[in-house]
This record gives C-alpha cells, structure tokens and sequence, in this order.
C-alpha cells in the first residue's frame, strides 16, 4: 500500500518474532505495513484494528491477497479485548498516520490547508469545535500539557481573539504570529507542538494509549510479546511505566520496605531496558521516524 513507511519495521519483527499458527493483533494497521509482514513472515492470522474507516477500507485488498488470515475491525485499540479474548502478539504504532497526515482534508497538518478537523475516527467533536468553544484556561492547559508548549497561555489568547478558526492554515499563521519571529529560527515549525496538542485532545490519545496496553496485557497468552512503538515524550513516558511497574525489573517489597500494594508478580520481563531507536539510514529514508521510540515486553505465566 503506497504512500506508507512502516516505521522500525525490521526491530518490530525482531521483537515480535511471528511464527507459524500463532495470531497477532495490529492495534493501529493504518497503512497495513506491520500486517503485511507478520503475515509475510509467518503462516499466522492477525487482526488488524483501526478507528480509521478510510483505513479499514483501504485494507479489504489485503484481505483478499492473504486469503482470510487477515480480519480487520473497525473501533480503537483499547477495546482489542472485546475483539479477541487471546493473542500471541500485539504491536502498536501509536499517533498519526502517514496517510491521515497527507490528506489536507482530514486536517492534521499544517502543511496545506484544509479543515480543521484532526477526528480519526471522523466521529465526535473536531478541533474546530474545541478551539471555538474552549475557555482560555482549557485551551492554555491542552497546549501545555499535551504539547509541552511554554508559550501556551500567549497562544490560547492570540486564538481566542481570531476566532472563529475553521482552517489548518489559519490557526498555524495564529500560532507562528503568537510565537514571535524568534521562533521562525527553530528547526521545528512554531505551530508544530500545539498541533501535536489539539491532536491529542481530540482524539483522547493518552487516555486510549493507557486502557490500550491494559487491554493488550489482559489477552496476550503467556510468552505473547507487546511491540510499542512512540512517537513523543508523553506517549512513551506511559508506555515506559506501564512495562515497569509490570515486569521483573520492578521494585519488590521486602520486610524493611513492604509494597505499597500486594505484589501479585510480575506480568512481563523487558525485552528493551532502553527504548530502541530507528537507525541513521531510516531516518534518512524516512524523516518521520526521527523521534521513534520501540519499548517491547514478554509476557510471563504470573
């Protein structure tokens, strides 16, 4: 499927190690990049999930090329245990996809013009809707928190006085406007975070992301391996705990410092104590993937 660069892909297959029989779950198949080879690699099955109608449409000529090994389900990650009670393998590339970032008209990016719209699953509340009705103190903290953004209050205030903002160009002139002329000297665009942000809020990625690995654990069979793959901070800071607190590195209570809550042992062992990161080649091939992160856990019998 053209126009898709799955990201680490051979660390992902490296991690997951597919093989015969077994069933895999691909809980963002976006572009179908990971599913085509774990299916290429192995005789398995995989469900490929994705709250993307567009994606899971452009998926049915997978379908028919693997001949009913792969099922695609249209829904979010997070409730991956709603559609399968088992799994040798679940791997999640987390964000926006290649191709929902190329579609001015989904309204990601500021690249183009377009709505400003930023719903992967097309349903519920835009970013139109969010930056038009917001208060200045819920604009400011969705800047700041989900974009790490230190001039968030000057960029809810400048927003708030321009609006109504219906379009991507629109809000980024806004923003880089906010920012001032110093910020036109970083290597990033100045609207770059707070798209990040809106992004996040609209589509509650953190929150998906946390119910998602929690989903994820709860049907992996043991010796089943979960593959994350991040793209910021944020993300990876929750899947970095999530394996720590869950696996064999973390810290045990003892008789001179009890647990704080009943050690019911460890769900996972690390497969990466430091996140793997894309190589020199890949990021030249595909810029994109610059700020990957691949954290990856074993699922034990406990």
């Amino acid at each position: 499927m053209s126009g898709h660069l799955p990201v680490m892909l051979n660390e992902v297959l490296e991690m997951l190690q597919p093989r015969d029989g077994a069933q895999y779950v691909d809980g963002t198949f976006g572009g179908g990049g990971y599913s085509t080879a774990i299916l290429e690699a192995a005789d398995c099955r995989v469900l490929g999930i994705d709250r993307d109608p567009a994606a899971i449409a452009r998926g049915q000529a997978l379908v028919e090329r693997f001949g009913g090994r792969l099922t695609l389900v249209q829904g979010e990650f997070s409730q991956m245990d709603q559609f399968t009670d088992s799994s040798d393998g679940v791997v999640l590339d987390l964000g926006v996809s290649s191709f929902q970032f190329d579609q001015p008209e989904r309204g990601f990016s500021f690249r183009e013009d377009g709505p400003l719209d930023m719903r992967m699953s097309l349903a519920g509340d835009s970013a139109a809707d969010f930056v038009n009705s917001a208060s200045h103190s819920e604009l400011a903290s969705v800047i700041a928190r989900f974009g790490e953004e230190k001039n968030a209050r000057r960029i809810a205030t400048a927003i708030i006085a321009a609006r109504p903002v219906t379009g991507t160009a629109q809000l980024a002139r806004i923003v880089s406007e906010a920012q001032g002329p110093a910020a036109l000297r970083h290597a990033i665009h100045p609207a770059t975070r707070t798209f990040q942000a809106l992004r996040i809020h609209v589509n509650d990625e953190l929150g998906e992301l946390e119910r998602g690995l929690d989903a994820a654990q709860a049907i992996l069979r043991p010796q089943g391996r979960l593959v994350v793959v991040s793209f910021h901070s944020l993300e990876d800071r929750i899947v970095k705990q999530f394996l720590s607190r869950r696996s064999t590195a973390a810290p045990r209570g003892s008789r001179h410092a009890p647990a704080a809550a009943p050690d019911t042992g460890a769900a996972f062992r690390l497969l990466t104590t430091r996140p793997r990161v894309p190589s020199a080649e890949e990021i030249a091939a595909n810029p994109r993937s610059r700020s990957a992160k691949l954290r990856a856990g074993l699922r034990l019998a406990a």
